[in-house]
């Protein structure tokens, strides 16, 4: 037995791999799911109301079926993203790759060169930070934040290559993180400073969902949950991805092996050391997708710490945390937990949850019923003509609502016709390449997942900076 029963006061993990038909016939049938194989939860626990039980239903199906594809889409992922480097190194088309084999001048990807990039990269080039938005505005450490979670999906030498040579700063440390659970390394970070001596600003960005990784996916749509106590139910497959221990949960201090970090004690210990040599600097952490919900763990897990242990506290260096299209990562408990160390009178509001018009993810997992995944701090909504305002909570919260179905598709219509024009109308650096073009196409289809990519985003911090400057100069 591991030490879930112990550490934590109740739990409820989704187990697909376990799952069959009958452990699916028995949910759908059963409120004692105690007894399911797909599920694990203390004993005794029950779910009497069908329609939760739907819900755990469909989030393990839909795990079953990205378990399923999950070597075949990696395969896929690897073959696209070679080929699409393949091509853009020639070109970025069928008449001057013809050229350069005529010419014997043919460019083969590799995949370990500061040029390869990865699909989101491919979605959108930009690797230059906006200058016209200062570090003294108030939405600098918003645009600062995007850039880096984008970069955050490239290797660690294009990585460096964008920090030191395009951005002129300090590139500090690259994580590549352990999960005990998976038995793999699943969780990538970056850090780095604003200058190499003296620094004021430190940034952590987290890798976000990789678009071919069905296991990325998999905890975007997962259900299962743990409560912390005197904290609330925070996400699993997120806890897991960020260090969670099997046996002890969460200790303040572990003894970890250099070949395989856990990326919570990894950061918070590299941050320290930063930090106690620049003691003028603050940090903000940030991330995409993905690695938004790891960006707004870490400082929770960080309170939690500091509540235990009050000699502990980075908490007080904290500038802000800047997720993009972040999914729910714990109930109301939790969410008020993170606030009262996060929002403070003293600091202001210090999180800020960028939400871009349709995006599926942020409406994910399913906010209802038992599972109480909620959404908490400031959202910062951004609609299809780039313009910011804060509320509490995005429209059509669960992304399925019929009432936003018309919208939905009228969106992903607008957002392939913008695509196409907004260059001409805002500037060379907004052309949308053939990749997004795509992308935008396959929106008719499925609206929610083009825009996901931080395309949006980072046009949303730039041709939206008026109501972004607005909106963040009070807090």
């Amino acid at each position: 037995m591991d030490g879930r029963h112990e550490y934590f006061c109740d739990f409820m993990e989704l187990q697909p791999h376990k799952g069959g038909v009958r452990s699916l016939l028995h949910l759908l049938c059963s409120g004692d799911v105690a007894e399911n194989d797909a599920v694990e939860c203390p004993p005794g626990t029950t779910e009497d109301r069908p329609s939760n039980r739907w819900v755990i239903f469909v989030s393990v199906v839909a795990q079953m079926l990205l378990l399923w594809v999950k070597t075949p889409l990696a395969k896929l992922g690897g073959a696209v993203e070679y080929w699409m480097n393949f091509f853009t190194d020639n070109g970025g088309g069928v008449l001057k790759l013809i050229r350069n084999a005529m010419e014997g001048k043919v460019r083969i990807p590799d995949r370990e060169s500061p040029n390869y990039r990865s699909l989101i990269g491919l979605l959108d080039t930009r690797i230059e930070l906006n200058k016209k938005i200062k570090p003294w505005h108030s939405n600098y450490h918003a645009a600062l934040g995007i850039m880096a979670s984008k970069i955050a999906y490239e290797n660690e030498l294009v990585i460096k290559t964008v920090v030191e040579n395009h951005w002129q700063m300090n590139f500090l440390e690259f994580f590549n993180c352990w999960n005990e659970f998976r038995g793999d390394y699943t969780t990538q970070a970056f850090m780095f400073a604003d200058k190499a001596a003296d620094a004021d600003l430190v940034v952590v960005a987290f890798r976000g969902t990789s678009p071919f990784d069905a296991e990325d996916w998999s905890s975007d749509v997962d259900l299962s949950w743990y409560e912390i106590p005197d904290v609330g139910r925070a996400h699993g497959g997120f806890m897991k991805a960020l260090g969670l221990q099997r046996n002890t949960g969460w200790p303040a201090k572990i003894d970890a092996s250099k070949e395989r970090p856990f990326a919570y004690y990894a950061i918070r210990d590299a941050l320290k050391k930063v930090l106690a040599d620049n003691p003028r600097a603050k940090f903000v952490v940030t991330g995409h997708s993905l690695g938004g919900a790891l960006a707004v763990l870490f400082p929770a897990i960080l309170a939690l710490h500091g509540d235990q242990d009050e000699n502990d506290d980075l908490l007080a260096s904290l500038q802000g945390v800047y997720t993009y299209g972040q999914p729910r990562v714990g109930d109301q408990r939790f969410g008020e937990f993170v606030e009262r160390h996060l929002d403070t009178p003293e600091t202001k509001r210090r999180y800020f949850r960028f939400v871009y018009s349709n995006d599926v993810v942020p409406r994910v997992p399913y906010d209802g019923g038992a599972h109480l995944f909620k959404h908490f701090g400031q959202c910062v909504y951004v609609d299809a003509f780039y313009r910011a305002q804060g509320m509490k909570e995005e429209p059509n919260k669960n992304y399925f609502s019929p009432a936003f179905l018309v919208p939905k598709y009228a969106n992903a219509a607008w957002e392939l016709v913008r695509g196409l024009v907004i260059g001409q109308v805002a500037g060379a650096e907004y052309v949308e390449g053939w990749v997004m073009r795509i992308s935008r196409a396959l929106g008719l289809l499925i609206p929610g997942l083009p825009p996901h990519s931080p395309q949006d985003y980072v046009n949303a911090t730039r041709l939206g900076a008026a109501s972004l400057d607005l909106l963040l100069r009070d807090h």
